[in-house]
């Protein structure tokens, strides 16, 4: 019997620490076809909600410096929307480390929005214990202390495009130890045993992209046996994960500077999972950082 019922309202609201990228968001959503609204009072959802039409999805940012901005009663009410059968209702939320948060602010010398005349890093401490009921009670925390914006922008991609494909969503990323660890990696391979193309004369301004790179790389002998046993881990245990209703899986390859052996090994992993019928995501985090022999050390 066919259902008869009217679709959802579908409401997406987002929120988080200011300065970790909720403005990206907005705009990744906008950009996939979501009507959003950015520091929205409160007190008006209610109405915004009633006014909206049921085929609309709806996307309001807010945060701290929202009118009417009270952890406790936003929740309070979105339970009594969550409650209703006519909408779908889901929480984003931003995150961001303190430490992260206090370089961007001194980076860009704005004052943070709590700060009123102390620290930036006194606001951020301010407005997390403010924020923090909202974290608790978030559906998706997405966490962008290691992020660059075009990383939080495939990310809110993945989880919010319309005709993202059903099942569990494979990012495959590239990495260098030397500039910190990924902070969502579920599976990560080291492959600094490999001989690095850094300190061979020609390739270090190139990167794992280029067939020369990829041409030395694979030319290791230790290469191939380990990849091979690499991705005979990864077709083994991904439809693993994918059969315990796993929705994404984040596979890190990393190398101490993250321009040469992770980038290839990261690409020649994607192929292997394509040919396996698996959609990948490939991110290289440190594909654009400078080359730096003190950070080569192996």
């Amino acid at each position: 019997m066919a259902d008869d019922s009217p679709p959802s309202q579908r409401i997406l609201l987002v929120t988080g620490l200011s300065g970790a990228g909720k403005s990206t968001a907005l705009q990744v959503l906008e950009d996939l076809g979501w009507e959003t609204i950015d520091n929205f009072p409160i007190r008006l959802l209610g109405g915004l909600v009633a006014g909206s039409d049921a085929n609309t999805r709806l996307a309001i940012g807010f945060d701290s410096r929202t009118r009417g901005f009270v952890p406790q009663e936003i929740i309070a009410l979105c339970k009594q929307f969550e409650a209703r059968d006519d909408i779908e209702l889901t929480t984003l939320f931003i995150d961001c480390t303190s430490a992260e948060l206090e370089r961007r602010y001194n980076e860009t010398r704005r004052p943070h929005p709590m700060a009123r005349g102390r620290t930036a890093l006194d606001g951020i401490k301010s407005e997390r214990e403010l924020l923090d009921p909202l974290r608790r009670w978030s559906d998706t925390v997405i966490d962008t202390s290691d992020y660059a914006a075009n990383q939080l922008q495939q990310v809110v991609r993945e989880r919010f495009a319309e005709n993202a494909e059903p099942g569990m969503s494979v990012t495959v990323s590239s990495f260098g130890f030397a500039r910190g660890m990924p902070p969502l990696a579920d599976l990560m391979f080291d492959m600094r045993f490999l001989d690095n193309p850094h300190w061979i004369e020609g390739l270090r301004e190139q990167t794992g992209l280029d067939e020369a790179v990829g041409t030395h790389i694979s030319a290791d002998p230790a290469f191939d046996p380990a990849f091979e046993k690499i991705t005979d881990l990864l077709l083994e245990v991904m439809p693993r994960y994918a059969a315990q209703g796993r929705s994404y899986l984040n596979i890190a390859f990393g190398c101490t500077g993250g321009r040469h052996r992770s980038v290839y090994s990261a690409e020649r992993a994607a192929e292997v999972l394509r040919e396996a019928g698996f959609s990948p995501t490939v991110i290289h985090r440190n594909l654009g950082s400078r080359p730096a022999d003190p950070l080569e050390r192996r």
